[in-house]
């Protein structure tokens, strides 16, 4: 019998349910075969009587079987992150049959207990120990009937759900020396209605009264007031190489890039800037144009989860619409660098004036090994990397380095300090 596919959460399907002999109904069976074998051998009648009660029951016993039976799924939750913990919540239509509830765990699910197992519900609670969309798994069920003399088998194919990258933590955030003129919470450099005082002014006819420092009037014998520093917001794109996934998994370069980013398009969003996200992978580019709100979040995260690390030959990178990388945003790469022609997309928006951080995300490096090829071949590819990141400096463009443990406002402490300062 074909297993029932529940496809969403909370949903309810109609199973057919297939009776067969219990394993006590064939022990009975076995019983009453034998009882009758041996009386027919040794001639010996009083035998028989064994085969008796269990032909008897066997015979008797026929109570009403549902052909089919109704099943409901319900997951706590469609959306979590890495090592949250959700449950599966499974219930048959109560129609008097004792239930007996096995979870068997889709790949990259991880089982982390079963509560209130038995009767006509069940709950399992499992965790996704790594980000992707994931397959729950299947729950068979196995009904007895009430002398246990038959038992039927059911399938459920349980939900997907889809497991978030952990955020990093990010609180600071980078912040561009010209800013455009939109409203926002970054304090820029030319005067407007902030909150951020930056001086004070003689008055001039048109000033507001509220804005009038009296302190500073009363010394200099004439009207001042009080100045403050605009408020704007600015686009941000944030890249991940997915070109290249080195490491073990879990910690591996793409489960960097990944968290990150998560982390990063929180703490701009937060700071009403508009984030977008551009991934290079297999086959090209996909991206997402930069946009506003709490939503944004759950889209630049959901477009993440396609990516599939590979290599394709004669992909093309340098070459994106304008409403993927608006003119003057601030760009946030999360790369390896092992890619080289991720590296030269990155040249090329540089050389096009884009204000440009990297993080490298690189924590592992190949095996080291006692010959002397191994360690010359180590020993290069060590400083081919060093000649890498030198380029990309002199270009202008600041390459930090991340663990994936640490909050990502350390490596980027000396560029959230102050206005980031591009020249082009």
């Amino acid at each position: 019998m074909p297993p029932v596919i529940a496809n969403e959460a909370g949903s309810r399907a109609e199973a057919e349910v297939r009776w067969r002999p219990s394993r006590h109904a064939r022990r009975l069976l076995t019983l009453a075969a034998a009882g009758l074998l041996l009386a027919t051998i040794t001639r010996r009648p009083e035998l028989a009587g064994l085969a008796g009660p269990a032909l008897l029951l066997l015979g008797a016993a026929r109570p009403a079987r549902a052909p089919r039976i109704g099943v409901r799924v319900r997951l706590t939750a469609t959306r979590l992150y890495e090592g949250e913990i959700a449950a599966v919540d499974v219930a048959v239509d109560d129609d008097g049959s004792d239930v007996r509830w096995v979870l068997h765990a889709g790949r990259g699910i991880e089982p982390a207990s079963a509560s209130a197992v038995g009767g006509a519900t069940a709950r399992f609670l499992f965790t996704v120990p790594r980000w992707g969309r994931r397959q729950v798994g299947s729950v068979a069920l196995v009904l007895h009937d009430r002398w246990r003399l038959a038992e039927g088998r059911i399938t459920v194919k349980l939900p997907s759900v889809d497991c978030y990258p952990h955020p990093a933590v990010q609180r600071t955030r980078v912040v561009l020396s010209r800013l455009p003129n939109r409203l926002g919470e970054h304090p820029a450099r030319v005067p407007g209605e902030g909150a951020e005082f930056t001086g004070v002014r003689e008055y001039v006819p048109g000033d507001r009264q509220r804005a009038i420092n009296w302190p500073a009037s009363t010394r200099r014998g004439r009207l001042q007031v009080n100045t403050f520093a605009a408020e704007r917001s600015q686009d941000v794109v944030l890249l991940v190489d997915a070109t290249s996934d080195v490491g073990p998994p879990g910690s591996s370069a793409l489960d960097l890039g990944l968290r990150g980013a998560a982390g990063a398009a929180r703490a701009y969003l937060d700071a009403r800037d508009r984030v977008g996200v551009i991934t290079y992978q297999w086959g090209g580019a996909r991206w997402l144009a930069p946009s506003l709100g709490r939503r944004q979040v759950y889209k630049i995260i959901d477009a993440m989860l396609a990516t599939d690390a590979g290599w394709a030959r004669g992909a093309v990178f340098s070459r994106l619409p304008r409403a993927a990388l608006p003119p003057g945003a601030l760009v946030v790469a999360f790369s390896p660098l092992l890619d080289q022609r991720f590296v030269e997309a990155l040249r090329d928006m540089r050389e096009r004036g884009f204000p440009l951080i990297v993080v490298d995300v690189l924590n592992t490096e190949p095996p080291a090994r006692y010959s002397f090829h191994d360690w010359a071949a180590r020993r290069i590819w060590r400083m081919e990397q060093q000649a890498i990141r030198f380029s990309l400096r002199e270009l202008g463009v600041p390459v930090v380095h991340w663990d994936g443990e640490s909050p990502l406002d350390l490596p980027l402490a000396p560029y959230t300090r102050r206005p980031l300062v591009v020249r082009r």
